[in-house]
């Protein structure tokens, strides 16, 4: 029987919002314990990014049946804010720039919200560190011991929120978040995509330095090249918006040696699923 902090997933249906007739997931069966890392891959516009958004509440998508529950939680009847100060995180596949925030304070503010939980207690105020917030003297020691761990330097947190930031900087930042914020279950959805492989491998790296056996993690990902770095407790395949097949590290292998074809075929569905559009690529792809 599964703990109260596996993060249980059962036939999981989702549509973009702006046509809830047409889904894009139908019928997600999935658990992910602690301490355990999950690789969910698949074909273009098989749901991978759908997976990802509805896991944490994104507005273009709407929940057309099934259940997610963690820690005791329904996870489907709370806001976003509330899945993130319970503990889960996302690092986007195309996170945003915000000119005019620094790094420093978009995190210091993440973090507050996080140290207040998931219901508000006007006796706590994350701002005051009298009050249960986080002193700035402290916040500065985490972030230092932090961006020491993923190797970057400390003039990051002076800078923009991803403004002007290379692919690879944007990658890193979201694995600085996560490691500030220490969340308990981390979502990565194509946190390779766009990165040479020099940049993945420190990415990779930062993931790694951040794994426990109170965290569980799924990694979502086109390509197998990311799990040389991130070894998978268990890979999915993601199709049609289900999934087809699952097994060890070794079905990444066959991915990569054979491709999708052999897989959807003995799934009873067509090969050209390789070759559709990436309708779980961004939520505005999703609803046109």
């Amino acid at each position: 029987m599964s703990s109260d902090k596996t993060l249980v997933i059962r036939g999981l249906r989702v549509a973009p919002s702006a046509k809830p007739d047409r889904e894009i997931l139908k019928g997600i069966d999935l658990e992910v314990s602690p301490g355990e890392v999950h690789a969910i891959m698949g074909p273009n516009g098989s749901g991978k990014t759908t997976l990802a958004y509805a896991l944490m509440g994104h507005p273009a998508y709407v929940i057309t049946g099934g259940s997610v529950t963690w820690k005791g939680h329904d996870v489907l009847a709370m806001s976003a804010d509330k899945r993130s100060r319970l503990g889960m995180f996302l690092a986007f596949q195309y996170p945003t720039s915000i000119p005019g925030l620094s790094v420093a304070s978009f995190i210091r503010s993440a973090l507050n919200a996080r140290l207040q939980g998931i219901d508000r207690n006007p006796d706590v105020d994350p701002t005051d560190p009298l009050k249960g917030g986080i002193s700035m003297r402290d916040f500065r020691a985490k972030m230092r011991q932090k961006m020491a761990m993923l190797k970057m330097d400390e003039g990051f947190a002076s800078r923009y929120v991803n403004d002007g930031f290379s692919g690879g900087e944007k990658k890193r930042l979201e694995m600085l978040q996560m490691a500030v914020l220490e969340p308990e279950m981390a979502i990565l959805d194509e946190t390779d995509s766009g990165l040479d492989i020099d940049a993945l491998r420190i990415v990779a790296e930062g993931v790694n330095a951040m794994l426990n056996p109170n965290l569980g993690v799924l990694v979502i990902t086109h390509y197998q090249r990311l799990l040389d770095y991130i070894v998978p407790s268990v890979v999915h395949v993601l199709a049609a918006g289900r999934i087809i097949k699952s097994g060890g590290r070794e079905l990444a292998l066959e991915l990569e040696k054979d491709g999708y074809g052999p897989i959807l075929e003995a799934a009873g569905l067509s090969a050209a699923l390789i070759d559709d559009a990436a309708l779980d690529a961004d939520p505005a792809e999703a609803v046109r």
